[in-house]
């Protein structure tokens, strides 16, 4: 299937969502529920319209968008009140930046008012449905606040919340797009942006360059946003317009042009969730964060006058009412145009609607190689993810085979685990095995490289399918893996140093751990309802921390009258050691294979006990009484 003749097509899809989410009354609800709040001077309000629940935060002041000491305003989401759940982190596990001003917004809200208190109650109703709304600097904290109640996932699991923002400046950087995406959270978040809108974008400019023109602008935006006046005639204030929006424009068209390049000396910030850029009369979305932000940049170019997009710049942040109006009127009377725009693929057809959606133009060739790009590169995702489909078939048979050696090992009196030890002692199917183990490492490792390098859907590692076929594969390779390890290098070197363990268990672990954070109530329900040992270790390093105790064990035995504090220290890790079998034991998450006689495992514990150095009396009772016996 060649890339360049897209098929299945994507006709428009951005532009159909757009049109159901508009046509559905929903955020016509949620902007008068916006002007409800700012009408009443209320920091927030929690209202009830035809069962579902919104919470609407107001505009706020324009003030808080002035970062005071310069730079762009960002901050780490987590500080030590521990507000935010510890999942807002990216995939290298640094927290999440977020706009200080909207920051210290919501914590100001959440420690001095009933917020929380409102919040648990309506909770108690157990309504279907809570939407977070608002607008301007209320959007960024409905953002927020959103968040904050995601992080509590055992209060809210029977609740369906969902956010709605208008004008909001962008919120959080790339980690917290990496987060969302991994807690399948995206989805959960739609941002309105105006064609002209000047705040979305204001955030992507260092304040050094725009505080003289924005501080001029603040006292006519004060009175706008208080009057609901949408015209900027003031000429002072329309000459600071123009210069913060050419200063903003510089930086979006540097960055479009720039996506991935390095970000030393420019904003933080990055689109997440879905945006629904909207024009006099339509509207589309966007999901995928790179095209989202060109086209912040591209929605602003224009044909117009440039005193009109030079007022528009602020009406336009305060006209949203007006806008879902005539874009509501126009779905309801006329079918999509695409101008002038003629082409014989539903692909292309379909970026020319969503860009006349925009208000940018199917012309705009700049915009429309964007979104087309968007497009390939997510057709693209999908060939690869539709080939390793099939390889994972293929593959599935080699761990089938795995499977059956160890079986086989088992049923020979002999663990896997050390027949793979003592590989060249034994007869070919070990070494049958050895190849297929090296087969499914090699799948494992293009897999993880093609994830590093783009090549798949950024939610891959989100999917069931693959973290339970990943892990999978690590529980019954990684101990493969071990062994093939303390074969060639006996009693030098260690698995579990510094650069050693292989990359690709390191990350499928990381997978399943960040998944099960998202369903922590659950895993711990099933991990304390098991009465039969996993066929599977758990822990896929338990023999790499079994073949360190045993180094430590030679030690003891060789060295009898080294210094007491190092023989201390040394008993203190035989300890932890079996304080950590006894765990895996109590919570039936070790296999039996482990206590086989004759297994690395034994034989440490029959050493261990000649020495009287056991110090976990449960294992030592569960031992003695050969208690695995009873899950065989």
């Amino acid at each position: 299937m060649e890339l360049d003749s897209p098929s299945p097509p994507q006709f428009a899809v951005g532009k159909v969502s757009a049109d159901f989410l508009i046509l559905s009354g929903i955020p016509n609800q949620a902007w008068k529920e916006i002007h409800s709040v700012c009408k009443l001077n209320l920091d927030f309000r929690f209202n009830e319209y035809e069962g579902v629940v919104y919470l609407s935060f107001p505009s706020f002041s324009i003030e808080d968008i002035i970062v005071r000491d310069g730079g762009y305003g960002e901050c780490i989401i987590q500080n030590e009140t521990d507000v935010f759940s510890g999942c807002l982190k990216g995939n290298d596990d640094r927290p999440a930046l977020v706009y200080e001003g909207a920051l210290n917004r919501f914590l100001h809200i959440l420690r001095h008012s009933d917020f929380e208190a409102q919040m648990q109650e309506v909770l108690k109703k157990k309504k279907d449905a809570i939407i977070f709304v608002g607008h301007s600097i209320g959007g960024a904290v409905a953002t927020l606040a959103m968040l904050w109640l995601l992080g509590k996932r055992e209060k809210v699991s029977h609740v369906s919340p969902f956010c709605i923002t208008f004008g909001s400046p962008l919120v959080g950087d790339a980690r917290l797009g990496e987060a969302l995406g991994r807690e399948n959270w995206s989805g959960k978040f739609c941002h309105f942006v105006s064609k002209y809108d000047i705040v979305p974008r204001m955030l992507l400019a260092p304040f050094e360059s725009i505080s003289e023109p924005l501080n001029a602008i603040v006292p006519t935006w004060r009175t706008m946003m208080s009057t609901d006046s949408v015209t900027v005639s003031n000429p002072p204030t329309q000459k600071a317009c123009k210069t913060l929006l050419n200063k903003v424009l510089q930086c979006t068209s540097t960055i479009s042009n720039n996506y991935q390049g390095e970000s030393g000396h420019r904003s933080p910030y990055r689109p997440s969730g879905t945006y629904m850029f909207c024009s006099t009369d339509s509207a589309a979305c966007i999901e995928d964060p790179e095209a989202i932000w060109k086209m912040l940049h591209f929605t602003m170019q224009s044909t117009e006058k440039k005193s009109f997009v030079t007022g528009a710049c602020m009406t336009e942040h305060l006209g949203y009412s007006n806008m879902l109006e005539k874009v509501t009127e126009y779905l309801l009377k006329n079918a999509a145009k695409v101008g002038n725009f003629i082409s014989e693929s539903s692909f292309e057809m379909g970026t020319a609607m969503e860009l006349e959606a925009m208000g940018v133009g199917a012309q705009n060739n700049s915009a429309f190689i964007a979104l087309r790009e968007a497009g390939y590169l997510k057709k693209k995702h999908v060939l690869n993810i539709e080939k390793l489909n099939y390889e994972l078939s293929k593959y599935q048979s080699y761990m089938a085979e795995l499977e059956w050696y160890k079986v086989t090992c088992r049923a020979n009196g002999v663990g896997y685990y050390d027949a793979m030890k003592s590989l060249g002692d034994l007869d070919r199917k070990d070494f049958r095995a050895n190849l297929t183990r090296i087969s499914l490492e090699i799948f494992w490792n293009d897999i993880i490289e093609k994830v590093k390098n783009h090549l798949l859907p950024s939610d891959f590692q989100l999917q069931n399918k693959w973290i339970n076929a990943g892990n999978t594969y690590r529980r019954l390779v990684e101990p493969l893996d071990i062994a093939d390890f303390y074969r060639l290098h006996k009693d030098h070197g260690s698995y579990l140093a510094n650069g050693t363990r292989p990359n690709r268990h390191i990350i499928l672990e990381k997978w399943l751990n960040d998944k099960d954070q998202t369903r922590l109530e659950r895993v711990t329900k099933v991990r304390n309802s098991r009465t039969k040992f996993a066929s599977l270790t758990e822990d896929s390093c338990f023999w790499a921390h079994l073949e360190e105790v045993c180094k430590v064990l030679k030690i003891l035995q060789q060295e009898k009258d080294q210094h007491q504090v190092m023989n201390a220290q040394l008993k203190k890790i035989l300890e932890n050691f079996e304080d950590y079998v006894w765990r895996m034991i109590k919570y039936h998450s070790i296999s039996v294979e482990v206590f086989l006689q004759g297994s690395s495992f034994m034989k440490w514990w029959e050493q261990c006990t000649h020495l009287q150095l056991h110090s976990n009396p449960d294992l030592f009772t569960f031992m003695e009484n050969e208690g695995w016996k009873l899950q065989g």
